[in-house]
C-alpha cells in the first residue's frame, strides 16, 4: 500500500489521494486500508517515517562505504543522498519528510526538519566526534531548514534538480557550518 501510495503521490500530489484510489492501486479491499490506516493522512505518515528510515540507511551506508575524513563530508554526504532520493524514490519529490501535510508529521513535538536537525547531528557527532553541543545542534537546525528550501527551489526550478542551485546550497550550508561549528572545514 505504500508503494501504491507513493505513484499516486507522484501523480495527482497529496491533495489528489483518496483512500479509495490507494485501494484500487494497491489491489486491495478499502476496509484492508482502513485496517492499517484510519485515513490518508496515516498511510502518508507512514510512507514519510519509512523514508526516513531510507534516508538514515543510505546515509550510514554512505558512511560505511566513503572513506569520509571530517564532519563537512559527512554534511556533504547527507545533502548528497537527499538530493538522490528526490530524484529516485517515487513520493518523496512531493511529500518530503511530511511537511506538505503537517510539519509535525514525523514527531508531535518537534517539527520535520527539527527531527531531521536531531538525527544528523546524532551521527555527525557518533561518526566524527564533534562536541556535542546545543550550538552544533542549533546549527545543524538552521543549516538543514536552509539546505531544504534551496533544494525545493532547484526541483521547482528544473524537475531534476537544478544543479546550480544545488551546488549553491551545499555551499551555503558549508560556509554557515564553517562559521558556526568549532570543527575546521577543509577549504573550498
Amino acid at each position: 500500500m505504500l508503494d501504491a501510495c507513493a505513484g499516486i503521490v507522484d501523480e495527482v500530489g497529496y491533495e489528489g489521494l483518496t483512500t479509495t484510489l490507494l485501494a484500487e492501486r494497491a489491489g486491495v479491499a478499502i476496509g484492508s486500508v482502513y485496517q492499517f490506516f484510519p485515513d490518508k493522512r496515516a498511510v502518508v505518515q507512514a510512507l514519510t517515517q519509512r523514508n526516513l528510515e531510507a534516508y538514515l540507511g543510505r546515509l550510514a551506508d554512505r558512511f560505511t562505504a566513503a572513506e569520509l575524513t571530517d564532519w563537512w563530508e559527512g554534511v556533504g554526504a547527507a545533502i548528497d543522498v537527499y538530493i538522490h532520493m528526490h530524484r529516485t524514490i517515487p513520493g518523496f519529490r512531493t511529500l518530503h519528510f511530511g511537511d506538505v501535510v503537517d510539519v509535525h508529521l514525523l514527531d508531535d513535538e518537534q517539527d520535520n526538519n527539527a527531527v531531521i536537525a536531531e538525527q544528523l547531528a546524532e551521527v555527525l557527532v557518533a561518526q566524527f566526534d564533534l562536541p556535542d553541543t546545543a550550538r552544533l545542534r542549533f546549527a545543524l537546525a538552521i543549516a538543514v531548514e536552509a539546505a531544504d528550501a534551496l533544494i525545493k527551489l532547484a526541483f521547482r526550478r528544473d524537475p531534476d534538480g537544478d544543479d546550480a542551485v544545488l551546488a549553491e546550497a551545499k555551499t551555503l550550508v558549508r560556509e554557515y557550518l564553517h562559521r558556526q561549528v568549532a570543527a575546521p572545514a577543509p577549504s573550498v
